[in-house]
């Protein structure tokens, strides 16, 4: 597939960023807890993420998971973004509904449902914490997602 190749200066530019990667990574795992506290409240409507025992992740994003059917994920994305937050859909989901697959052209078996691997696919998307976040801003995120519940009446 891709030229993945660095450049010298990409290399150079990579070089100097590895030199703020501890505050990186330390500003990613505060806006998470702070994004974490912010929407406690409504643990009803989204599965909050968790770290696994014994691990201290840098995380990528905040990914929530759609709770239950009360939720129509494309609205509530639809709503944020005529807001001004970003979000990402989860990258693949369920990897065995990608036309590769469906089509035929890889072999491969199916085990069970894989419905936690399609509710994902279907529930789920990112809300950012990168580390320019700002706690206003983060507040901002928390704030229209708990508007969209009540203007849904939820």
């Amino acid at each position: 597939g891709y030229n993945l190749k660095m450049s010298d200066l990409h290399a150079a530019i990579g070089v100097a960023q590895l030199k703020k990667l501890d505050q990186f990574i330390a500003k990613r795992i505060a806006n998470f807890n702070y994004l974490t506290t912010k929407l406690k409240s409504l643990e009803n409507y989204f599965i909050l993420p968790e770290p696994t025992a014994k691990s201290q992740p840098s995380w990528f994003g905040y990914l929530l998971t759609i709770r239950d059917g009360r939720i129509d994920r494309t609205k509530l994305l639809k709503f944020l973004q005529e807001k001004g937050v970003g979000t990402r859909l989860l990258f693949a989901g369920n990897i065995t509904k990608q036309p590769y697959f469906v089509n035929g052209k890889f072999k491969h078996r199916i085990i069970g449902k894989l419905s936690n691997t399609d509710r994902v696919m279907n529930d789920s998307f990112w809300a950012g914490i990168w580390p320019g976040l700002t706690k206003k801003e983060l507040n901002f995120i928390a704030e229209q997602l708990k508007g969209f519940i009540q203007n849904e009446g939820l």
